[in-house]
């Protein structure tokens, strides 16, 4: 195991965004600086990628753990991924919202006034902090609450646009989730109860501590391990849109603006499922069984994700299911919990936050060129928007594993680690499910580039190319999707980083498998 090192690094990855913006709010509420406002926030997102690039730069060349505030707050290789995604994210989503909530400010100005944005960019702000807070935490109750914080700080934003669909969509979302991550905190609790009975009052054993609850995760009695799984499962299950549990998040990626879709589906869904991953794989070793049951639940989310967006008309509902169906991928390659299953885990952990960030940044330039998001309703849009066109056929050939691009590196080899567990059915399924996607994929994007509406309700002889602050970053996003499929080795070392954390506890489950 690495060496650790005392830094301040993870607990400023997460102050300085919530810093920014609750300066953005000031600036914009009182001091009536609208340009002040939106540059607080970018430089706020810079300064948090920067920070995420120190963390990074500090761990790889010191090879070192990094950890503040007596290992409360902790990065190790899987903590490492989040954080990078999360800030990378989080500042293409603020960059892209600049120019895209100034158009919806003039489509709906009776309802999105300045004071509102203010809010937005305030919430947007706190929204990144708190999916950092989790990511970096050590502790078991405060993973819940980083969890739960970002629940709070997402659901104004889900219903930001204030008519009957955005607050019917907020109010299931902060409903919804807000019961499903209450078992979270069961089970978080009977977590920390059985780690301190085991450590009956040592000197020096914090038992809220992750990975002190690990060291001793193998003597809690099997109807314990029982109680805290199902209801770890269910409660960062809901959060991270896990079937059965996903009906909130095809209303509220839908319903929220376009940069909050990016980020509901390109990486606070991920969070919730890193807080899964960090909790319940520490039961691996002495309970491989519970490693079978996530690669099951994994294999029905897949299917019925994709099942649901096949007879999806909206591409934004679209887009939502078939991000149910992806996070299927990646907890049935944490179920395996062997080295390649980890890795392939992680590896499609990054490339769906990339290429679902493209995909749903993508339809809100579409909604913002022709204020449309029926795919019946769309059509030759491929000559009015070649880049936006471009962008989105690159998304949908990533998520649906097609080579060259990312999405087909790490499906692959997500096949591979079922294959070598030889879990051929779970492989099968997945195969499966691949072909779906690209089927669906490619359907809707040639309905909306290159088919012929159904409907009269586009006016294609006014549709035009979005400006270029709103395609610049999908540009950015549509590129890391070809360079990585290219040349995945570029993130190598990052990848065997995490692997490494959590695999060898999972090395149980193929033994397991062959008895």
């Amino acid at each position: 195991m690495p060496d650790q090192l005392v830094s301040v690094l993870p607990a400023l990855v997460f102050i300085v965004p919530a810093a920014a913006g609750l300066i953005a709010f000031a600036v914009g509420r009182w001091g009536h600086s609208i340009g002040g406002r939106n540059a607080v926030v970018i430089l706020g997102a810079l300064a948090t990628a920067g920070i995420a690039a120190g963390i990074a730069y500090q761990m790889f060349a010191h090879d070192v753990v990094l950890t503040t505030w007596s290992q409360e707050l902790r990065v190790d290789g899987l903590s490492l991924v989040l954080v990078l995604v999360i800030s990378l994210i989080g500042l293409v989503a603020a960059i892209y919202s600049l120019r895209y909530m100034r158009h919806q400010t003039a489509i709906h100005w009776r309802d999105i006034t300045e004071q509102r944005l203010n809010v937005f960019y305030c919430l947007l702000m706190l929204f990144i902090a708190t999916m950092l807070w989790g990511v970096v935490t050590n502790n078991v109750i405060m993973l819940y609450v980083a969890v739960e914080a970002t629940t709070i700080a997402s659901g104004f934003l889900v219903a930001f646009y204030w008519d009957r669909r955005g607050l019917e969509a907020g109010y299931k979302y902060l409903m919804l989730l807000t019961v499903g991550i209450t078992f979270a905190l069961f089970g978080s609790v009977l977590m920390y109860a059985s780690a301190a009975a085991q450590f009956g009052g040592q000197p020096g054993a914090n038992a809220l501590l992750i990975t002190k609850i690990a060291e001793v995760a193998g003597r809690f009695p099997r109807s314990m391990v029982i109680a805290i799984s199902a209801l770890l499962i269910v409660g960062f299950g809901t959060k991270a849109g896990i079937a059965p549990f996903h009906p909130w998040l095809p209303d509220a990626h839908a319903e929220a603006p376009s940069p909050v879709s990016a980020l509901l589906s390109g990486v606070m869904i991920k969070m919730a499922i890193y807080a899964l991953a960090r909790t319940i794989t520490i039961f691996y070793p002495s309970w491989p069984v519970i490693g079978v049951f996530l690669v099951g639940l994994g294999c029905f989310t897949m299917v019925l994700g994709i099942v649901m967006a096949i007879v999806q008309t909206d591409i934004k509902r679209l887009l939502a299911y078939s991000s149910v169906s992806q996070m299927g991928y990646i907890l049935m390659a944490f179920g395996i919990g062997t080295y390649l299953g980890v890795y392939g885990a992680v590896f499609h952990l990054i490339n769906h936050a990339i290429y679902k960030a493209l995909l749903f940044l993508s339809a809100g330039a579409i909604m913002y060129a022709t204020g449309v998001r029926s795919i019946h309703d769309l059509g030759g849009l491929g000559r009015k928007m070649p880049v936006t066109s471009a962008c989105f056929f690159v998304g949908a050939l990533a998520i649906s594993g097609f080579p060259p691009f990312n999405g087909f590196m790490s499906k692959i080899t997500i096949f591979l680690a079922a294959a070598e567990a030889k879990m051929w059915w779970a492989a099968a399924i997945a195969i499966a499910t691949g072909v779906l996607t690209l089927v669906v994929m490619v359907h809707a994007a040639y309905a909306m580039f290159w088919g012929k509406p159904q409907t009269d309700r586009l006016r294609l002889e006014e549709v035009r190319e979005v400006p270029g602050s709103v395609w610049g970053p999908m540009v950015v996003l549509a590129a890391l999707c070809l360079v990585l499929g290219i040349y995945p080795q570029l993130i190598y070392p990052l990848l065997n980083r995490a692997a490494h954390f959590i695999a060898p506890v999972g090395h149980a489950l193929p033994a397991f498998l062959g008895r």
